[in-house]
């Protein structure tokens, strides 16, 4: 059963087992503008929770993806660096960034639901 969580910067990460799918929330992506570049990591490479995974460049700026929880990356979203307005289009779904190998599973605890995300987006405005 999948489980979408939040961070405050915006990315989501879903979990399905012991594999979490990263990417930027719609709010992340409407301040962005046209996304025109993503460069993602390795496959293989390690991140801790809050550390760099990936970078999106829009035509308003090039802003950093931070890794929701700790983990290995298994897979990159290929399709992104032909078609980096994908996170545009459809950034809850196939914009995904990365998929990670969970490392502990506890960091999932301290980020926020759906519900906790939309109130903290209605405190930002």
């Amino acid at each position: 059963m999948a489980d979408i969580k939040y961070t405050k910067d915006h990315e989501w990460v879903r979990v399905e087992g012991d594999t979490a799918t990263v990417g930027i929330t719609d709010y992340a992506q409407e301040q962005l503008g046209d996304v025109v570049y993503v460069e993602l990591p390795d496959i293989g490479k390690t991140v801790g929770q809050g550390d760099e995974a990936a970078v999106v460049e829009s035509v308003k700026a090039a802003s950093e993806v931070y890794a929701p929880v700790s983990g290995e990356v298994i897979e990159i979203n290929d399709g992104l660096a032909d078609a980096p307005a994908g996170v545009n289009d459809d950034a809850m779904g196939s914009g995904w960034f990365v998929k990670l190998r969970l490392s502990n599973t506890s960091e999932l605890e301290k980020l926020m639901s759906e519900d906790e995300y939309k109130t903290y987006l209605a405190e930002l405005d």
